[in-house]
């Protein structure tokens, strides 16, 4: 007999389970496989009829079923031969399936069906109430496991939606809602992880202040909305000219931070002098700057191994040479050797070019780790 497989018309899949509760009745007898069928119609059930064994296997790659009914006796390939291939397939290991058999009952009791794959079995002509009563029984695990699963990937996608909720409010804590910069809640734990990569490493970082010179005369001329965006184009210039590896930081005010990795004093101060150059050549109308433009100052400082300090140290250092270079007379930059505690003013015109192309460890680009993520918690 050739293998055939009738669906009845409301089988209609849905995410790969049939409309209602699917349930498989595999028999090559067809007025038995009608008997079953009569039998479970007060269930309301999706009776899904299988003609052999190899019939059944197709349907298995269709869908998944509440319960299997299978004949025991089928030839080419068993209902024991069924069931152990059935069983293969991951998604229908725990499928429950009952043995309809018209083995004498003596016979069957003394053949452990329980192996073979079986969860219950029944003797044809099977009894109408015990049929749908056993089916009902196996079909209701099946509609609660629906059920738990479908709470579980709710849970999980909630988990997910939670964990981006979560990153996102992480990077909001971290950035500056005016300029997009890192903030100080930022800057506090990256400064940990730099200072822990000076001691274990020996890498060196470059930090640069800036200051935007005499902001406080361009918030009264020109009002605070114009500061505001002033700010936001000060960060954006730097952002745009910032090499890659290197991070910025809103600090306060009108003050930002740099933080240039793998850096000297001199290599660095030839970045923060372009810096400086190019916030200048914007020609930002300042009219209580005596220059007319917008201009900034800057302080630098080194966090080396050669003599190991604290950031805050070394920010500190930095800070001082800023108001060196605001007492100076501003638009400059201003450098302090942390090794040796002395201040010194860079001139522009007598530092050697710095190419731009330098290679930079990946380990030094300053984005949110493990580490910075879990330092959140005590801040």
């Amino acid at each position: 007999m050739a293998d055939t497989t009738t669906f009845v018309a409301d089988a209609t899949l849905t995410d790969g389970v049939a409309a209602g509760v699917p349930v498989l009745v595999v028999d090559e007898n067809r007025a038995q496989r009608l008997a079953l069928k009569a039998a479970l119609r007060p269930l309301e059930y999706t009776i899904i009829e299988a003609d052999s064994g190899h019939a059944a296997l197709r349907c298995l790659m269709v869908q998944n079923f509440a319960v299997i009914l299978i004949d025991v006796r089928m030839p080419i390939m068993d209902g024991f031969k069924t069931a152990a291939l059935i069983r293969q397939r991951d998604q229908s290991k725990m499928t429950p399936i009952i043995f309809v058999t018209s083995h004498g009952r003596d016979e069957i009791l003394n053949t452990n069906l329980y192996p073979a794959g079986a969860v219950d079995f029944i003797f044809a002509p099977a009894p109408p109430d015990q049929l749908r009563a056993k089916v009902k029984a196996f079909a209701n695990l099946f509609v609660q496991a629906v059920e738990l699963a479908s709470q579980a990937r709710e849970v999980s996608d909630r988990r997910a939606e939670l964990e981006r909720i979560n990153e996102e409010l992480t990077a909001i804590a971290r950035q500056d809602p005016l300029t997009g910069l890192r903030n100080r809640r930022a800057l506090q734990e990256d400064l940990e992880l730099l200072e822990a990569r000076v001691a274990r490493y020996g890498h060196r970082y470059c930090m640069a202040l800036f200051d935007v010179d005499h902001f406080k005369a361009y918030n009264d001329s020109y009002g605070h909305q114009a500061g505001d965006n002033v700010l936001h184009t000060v960060a954006t210039e730097f952002r745009q000219h910032a090499r890659r590896g290197d991070s910025l930081y809103r600090y306060g005010g009108e003050e930002f931070l740099c933080i240039l990795p793998e850096q000297s004093l001199v290599s660095g101060s030839v970045v923060v002098e372009r810096m400086r150059a190019e916030i200048q050549d914007l020609a930002i109308p300042h009219r209580e700057n005596p220059l007319g433009v917008l201009t900034i100052s800057a302080g630098l400082a080194v966090l080396e191994a050669e003599r190991l300090r604290s950031a805050t140290e070394v920010l500190k250092s930095a800070d001082e040479a800023l108001y060196r270079a605001k007492q100076r007379g501003r638009n400059r930059v201003e450098a302090t050797e942390v090794s040796c505690g002395e201040p010194s003013t860079i001139e522009p015109s007598t530092i050697e070019p710095v190419d731009d192309a330098e290679p930079i460890a990946a380990a030094d680009v300053l984005e949110p780790t493990a580490g910075t993520s879990d330092l959140l918690e005590g801040y």
